[in-house]
């Protein structure tokens, strides 16, 4: 399995909450479908085809999110070691064209937007996850972003 269908506990708990949300809105946009269509014409009822859109793309999402969660694995990364960087890991480091400490955890990708204080999250299969997986504390992590090479030294690992 690629590291693209790992999950964190956190980050399936947010991914089923997402679906539930959906779900819990889906009956009021379908009622507003089905007032609007009660108005008439439907060629001209923007209000249909609004509702219609977004019935649309919510299910879609409700749908995406479904199948994701099916084929993700949760990961608890307090059973992985850190004397490495890995998947879950807190990495502190040091960026080294431009002294900038940073603290990243290295996520799923299906992570990444989720809001983390104090933390940025970047997937495991970027180009910072990728340069700096397998790396231990005091190596240089070289990463080929579309910024060009980016070097960090890893400081910390948790």
């Amino acid at each position: 399995m690629a590291n693209l269908d790992f999950i964190t506990k956190e980050g399936m708990i947010y991914l089923q909450k997402r679906i539930q949300d959906l779900n819990d809105i889906r009956p009021s946009i379908i009622i507003r479908v089905q007032v609007a269509r009660e108005q008439g014409d439907l060629s001209e009822n923007a209000e249909y085809k609004a509702g219609k859109d977004e019935l649309r793309m919510v299910d879609k999402e409700i749908d995406y999110l479904n199948r994701r969660s099916a084929k993700v694995m949760v990961l608890d990364p307090e059973t992985i070691p850190k004397d490495k960087v890995r998947f879950g890991a807190f990495v502190r480091v040091v960026e080294i064209s431009n002294n900038i400490e940073t603290l990243y955890r290295l996520v799923g990708v299906d992570e990444v937007n989720f809001l983390e204080e104090g933390c940025n999250k970047i997937s495991v299969a970027s180009p910072i996850g990728l340069g700096m997986t397998g790396k231990e504390i005091g190596q240089i992590a070289i990463a080929k972003t579309p910024r060009g090479l980016r070097e960090f030294k890893i400081l910390e690992i948790y």
